[in-house]
């Protein structure tokens, strides 16, 4: 499928999703949220194990949401446009394999609440990431105000929801915001790297374990939910090689 705003590349089982508006900083329009669900469906159709997020050009990975959009809505348009980025984010932290952001520049707003959608989050050095919805008198509205919480702790989500702060790569990296840093000229090797190394682990457990550190609700479902999850995965493929090979003292072979 061909879009206009977004591309869909290949390497593998790895899929990269690029935003490609970059006279417009990556900046999220309606054309461009429907465009990445497909994307982000169409890979998952595929059968990606890992999916990529990235930005076209050299300055941002995804500036924000299109302010020029938002500045008229009346309260039951902006509940729809809320619901498609919770809808894209959604399906980003949902997505059937891991998720990576390559945050390669600006991410504010709603450009932030993407890269935190994803399971795994690599910048280069000279990104800037933050929730800055407080400085056009909103808030963040596709999920920041839940997930960033997870992520750098409750009073540094506060802090940084509530002043609109815009952290640097090493700043969001000792946040706990960023998995880790490059240098810019090497961020594509590394995630192309990292997305590797992921796509080679065995697909049903990274799935499952995916699934079981995604639970919402209380700490004793959760843990019931992981039960249930490790035990599913005793009699595939996967477990009887892995474990087979750790006996054996070979390298498994998965699926």
């Amino acid at each position: 499928m061909a879009w206009n705003t977004v591309s869909l590349d290949w390497e593998g089982t790895v899929a990269t999703l690029t935003v490609d508006r970059p006279d417009a900083l990556n900046a999220l329009n309606v054309e461009t949220l429907e465009a990445m669900l497909e994307a982000i469906a169409e890979a998952e159709d595929e059968g990606a194990r890992v999916l990529v997020l990235t930005g076209a050009g050299d300055d941002a990975f995804i500036a924000g949401a299109d302010i020029k959009y938002m500045q008229d809505l009346e309260q039951d348009e902006a509940m729809a446009w809320g619901a498609l980025g919770h809808e894209v984010a959604d399906a980003l932290a949902a997505f059937n394999g891991v998720s990576i952001a390559a945050v390669n520049g600006y991410a504010f707003g709603g450009g932030c609440e993407m890269a935190i959608a994803c399971d795994l989050r690599v910048a280069s050095e000279s990104a800037l990431i933050g929730n800055t919805e407080i400085d056009l008198g909103i808030i963040p509205g596709w999920g920041a105000t839940q997930r960033l919480p997870q992520l750098v702790g409750d009073e540094l989500a506060r802090r940084l929801i509530f002043l609109g702060s815009r952290l640097d790569a090493k700043a969001a990296e000792e946040a706990g915001l960023f998995g880790e840093v490059v240098p810019d000229e090497e961020l594509d090797e590394r995630v192309a790297e990292l997305a590797q190394e992921l796509a080679a682990q065995p697909a049903m457990a990274l799935r499952a374990a995916k699934r079981s550190l995604n639970q919402d609700g209380s700490q004793t479902a959760g843990l019931e939910y992981e039960k249930q999850a490790f035990a599913s995965l005793f009699g595939t493929h996967d477990q009887r090689e892995g474990m087979a090979a750790f006996v054996d003292g070979r390298d498994p072979e998965f699926e």
